[in-house]
């Protein structure tokens, strides 16, 4: 999500009550991204066993929301800075609504993948409008009050979707099985829609940049022909083409960058500002967010389905093995922020790579020691141990990774930071076909599923202790302490290209 810069624009007025209800819709709104992208995990073998979807179907369920999202987001946010946030946000909404009904009515897999490709691209549209609305819905000296009120949002998004995913899964309402998962967003989202029609504030920027399609088509083409193959690949036996594209996606990435280079000299709008890449701490701070996204993309798929079909869990009891995980993020987040970072700078960081790290060892550990028989309570010091560590991370990392980029690119390089952590979690998503399923012989009798998943477990656990020390070794080039005034930099952490003027 990127911030917008309103102090010179028109502030409402404090006793308009009407932004408290514009807050609670678009918080509403976000809630229900964050909630989509964790609730499907915990469902992902009901829909496996259900409707018969192939290993490579189930990755491309995940991965083509977070394909689609990362693809739009930064085109997301310039379409409300030209055509109004509110209005864009509407849209956001109601498509990622209907792309949610058509996820919940899939008739077979491919629906439900081409579904869930769509509600990626409605919640590229959505998602960047929701704190550009709130700054230039609110004076500056409310900000922090509901920044703070975000942040718990975030937090409870990030425990509850799991558990209302397993309730939602595990109860099968009206014989629906998984479906549920989906379909509880309609109610959500004509609601967001008709309340936000009538109670939010258009905005948008006066000189706000142009749209670069093609840099998001060239993208998007290098990542699918990087991603299909690593997906379908195995299945299909490695075929030649598979190498191929993915030799081509570095072609494309190629012509990306060569691309950007001209557009930013004609117009100044590039997808990409390259520019921000001569900051070393950017440059390696992308690194981090994306190499980052790869390792959660392996864990939380390979973790759900190594609890579910090899260790034949229910979705329940699945979804409350993750809260001790959930709430160690939560507090170590909080705690990172607010009392270390700023005393201890970029070694909380490291650390918590280290520590992240430690607690998928143990968790490697644990499953080739107490094989099927391991319980849920075994599970805990692991989990705590990984959320400590992820909690050390994800909360400072963004800010050290803009603290040295000139307030004028702050903008483009949030964007990008979001977008590259979510192209991560997409690349990642596909590689789990070749670190989990890789070393899992098929076709596997009932007897043998266990031993198998626990193997595979086993396996991609090593690549994501093996992509911390990799993120340990990358947090060297960011700044050793958060910079609170770099030349050119200001308060705000990540402000967008433009001010916004509001539209009566």
């Amino acid at each position: 999500m990127t911030f917008t810069d309103t102090r010179h624009a028109p502030q409402p007025a404090a006793g308009d009550r009407r932004r408290w209800f514009a807050l609670a819709i678009v918080m509403t709104a976000a809630f229900m991204d964050l909630v989509d992208v964790t609730i499907v995990n915990i469902a992902i073998p009901s829909i496996q066993r259900h409707e018969g979807a192939t290993f490579s179907q189930i990755q491309w369920i995940t991965a083509g929301y977070a394909l689609a999202f990362a693809a739009g987001l930064v085109t997301g946010g310039r379409l409300g800075d030209i055509h109004g946030r509110k209005r864009i946000f509407l849209v956001g909404i109601g498509g990622f609504t209907l792309a949610s009904a058509l996820c919940g009515l899939a008739v077979n897999p491919e629906m439900l993948v081409a579904s869930r490709i769509l509600q990626g691209a409605m919640a590229a549209l959505m998602v960047p409008q929701v704190l550009s609305i709130v700054h230039a819905t609110f004076p500056a000296h409310e900000r922090g009050k509901v920044f703070g009120l975000f942040g718990a949002i975030v937090g409870l998004g990030a425990v509850s979707g799991p558990l209302l995913g397993a309730l939602l899964t595990e109860g099968n309402l009206f014989g629906l099985e998984w479906r549920p998962i989906f379909l509880i967003n309609l109610p959500v989202g004509i609601a967001g829609l008709v309340l936000g029609s009538r109670f939010i504030t258009e905005s948008k920027a006066p000189r706000a940049l142009k749209l670069d399609l093609v840099g998001v088509a060239l993208v998007t083409l290098a990542l699918l022909m990087l991603l299909y193959p690593l997906t379908r690949g195995r299945e299909l036996g490695w075929p030649v083409w598979g190498y191929v594209s993915m030799a081509g996606a570095l072609v494309v990435f190629a012509a990306l960058v060569a691309y950007e280079r001209v557009k930013g000299a004609r117009d100044g709008s590039p997808l990409i500002e390259l520019s921000l890449f001569k900051v070393k701490s950017f440059a390696a701070g992308i690194a981090v967010q994306t190499v980052f996204g790869i390792g959660l993309g392996i864990f939380f798929l390979v973790w759900t389905m190594y609890m579910q079909i090899g260790l034949g869990w229910s979705a329940l009891r699945a979804g409350l093995t993750g809260v001790p995980f959930s709430v160690a993020v939560s507090a170590a987040a909080g705690m990172s922020v607010q009392l270390l970072v700023p005393r201890y700078g970029r070694k909380v960081l490291q650390a918590g790579a280290l520590v992240m790290a430690a607690g998928v060892l143990i968790y490697v550990w644990e499953a080739g020691r107490y094989g099927q028989s391991i319980a849920s309570w075994q599970m805990a010091l692991p989990l705590v141990v990984m959320g400590a560590g992820m909690g050390l991370i994800v909360a400072p990392l963004t800010d050290a990774v803009l603290s040295e980029v000139p307030r004028e690119h702050a903008g483009s390089a949030s964007g990008l930071i979001n977008t590259v952590q979510q192209m991560g979690n997409a690349l990642g998503l596909g590689l789990v076909s070749v670190v989990f399923f890789g070393v899992i012989d098929e076709p596997l009798a009932r007897a043998e599923v266990g031993a198998a998943f626990t193997d595979g477990f086993q396996h991609a656990l090593g690549w994501v202790a093996a992509v911390m020390g990799v993120i340990f070794l990358l947090m060297f080039a960011l700044p050793k302490r958060p910079a609170q005034h770099v030349e050119g930099v200001e308060d705000a952490p990540a402000a967008v290209e433009k001010e916004p003027e509001l539209v009566p």
